[in-house]
């Protein structure tokens, strides 16, 4: 068999069971990287691409975007990393280096030839794969291989909104929605010292939210419970892709609070502009992150012994993986273990 040949599991069609895939890579790019997947995350983002609910899904889809694993090969540009080394690769492949975002190190941002790592790329659900340089994070020795993949995508994505607000331990930030991305930004914020209030819709995980760094848990079905917040929260951290109340929200945020989106719900949010205004709130969101933001979140949770609660599945089972998350069981991350 040829060493460009991957072995993967791909989605043939829009929602299709996931099935044995391979094919030809090519020769490995001067920029790029090959990594021998160990373990890969997946996320409900996997099920979007998976099912093209945001219509740019390219068939065969092989979807995994929460890579851990081992580089094998390293194109004659690649700088700083070395065979045998144990990295991560997450929502973003590639991006092309020299538009002015790239250039002033928001490569996220990209204006130019980005690549995200499962669309019309292929990702993680294999046993190699590919990136460019600059998006293969190193891995460093603290983290577990097997808990570190949901780091790079749902960790990113509420990592980047403290950075980008400049959360101090002093603010009140709320989490609506403590799913795969919201008990994440649970720990994070504990490890950042800040009071923190979790919205969930079942309160029998009160308990369990409290241990992870909650202060105070809120029913987000109950508009009293969340009229009596009114002006609380310097910032509100919105990881669900559902509608919610947003009028009801907003009102919670303190002067200068925002309400930051990284859920994405497919209606458009209803935000009347005096309730904005008067307070000098604001409405805000983000993407995932730089590599230089991957690289500090990785160092930051190896520093305060962060990680993800995981199930784990064999590769191999990938459909039962999929239809668990599907079915809202997962607690709180799905993680894959490559067994080709």
């Amino acid at each position: 068999m040829s060493k460009n040949i991957i072995q993967a599991y791909a989605a043939m069609s829009p929602g299709a069971p996931l099935e044995p895939y391979q094919f030809d890579t090519g020769e490995l790019q001067p920029h790029q990287v090959e990594v021998q997947v160990e373990y890969c995350g997946l996320c409900h983002s996997d099920l979007s691409v998976i099912q093209n609910d945001w219509k740019s899904s390219v068939y065969p889809v092989v979807a995994g975007h929460e890579v851990i694993g081992k580089v094998i090969a390293l194109g004659s540009e690649a700088k700083g990393l070395k065979i045998g080394q144990r990295v991560g690769i997450g929502w973003t492949a590639e991006s092309c280096q020299h538009c002015d975002p790239c250039l002033d190190g928001r490569q996220v941002q990209c204006s130019g030839e980005k690549v995200a790592t499962i669309v019309g790329h292929a990702g993680g659900f294999a046993d190699k794969v590919r990136a460019g340089w600059q998006w293969v994070i190193p891995l460093p020795d603290e983290l577990p291989a097997e808990s570190a993949g949901p780091l790079l995508c749902g960790g990113i994505t509420v990592f980047t909104p403290l950075l980008q607000h400049q959360i101090q331990a002093v603010h009140h930030v709320g989490v609506i929605g403590i799913g795969g991305l919201g008990h994440m930004a649970l720990k994070l914020l504990k490890a950042w010292g800040c009071e923190i209030t979790a919205f969930t819709s079942n309160l029998d995980k009160t308990e369990e939210l409290k241990a992870m760094g909650a202060d105070h848990v809120v029913n987000s079905r109950d508009p009293n419970a969340i009229k009596a917040l009114r002006n609380t929260f310097d910032l509100l951290l919105c990881t669900v892709n559902v509608t919610l109340d947003w009028p009801l929200l907003i009102n919670t945020l303190a002067p200068n609070g925002q309400l930051h989106m990284v859920g994405l719900p497919l209606e458009p949010l209803q935000v009347s502009a005096g309730s904005l205004i008067s307070l000098s709130r604001s409405v805000t969101g983000s993407a995932t992150g730089s590599p230089a933001t991957l690289r500090q979140l990785l160092k930051f949770a190896a520093r305060k012994n962060i990680a993800p609660q995981i199930e784990i599945f064999p590769m191999s089972k990938i459909n039962d993986a999929i239809e668990h998350l599907h079915a809202g069981k997962a607690r709180y991350r799905v993680v894959l273990k490559a067994d080709f």
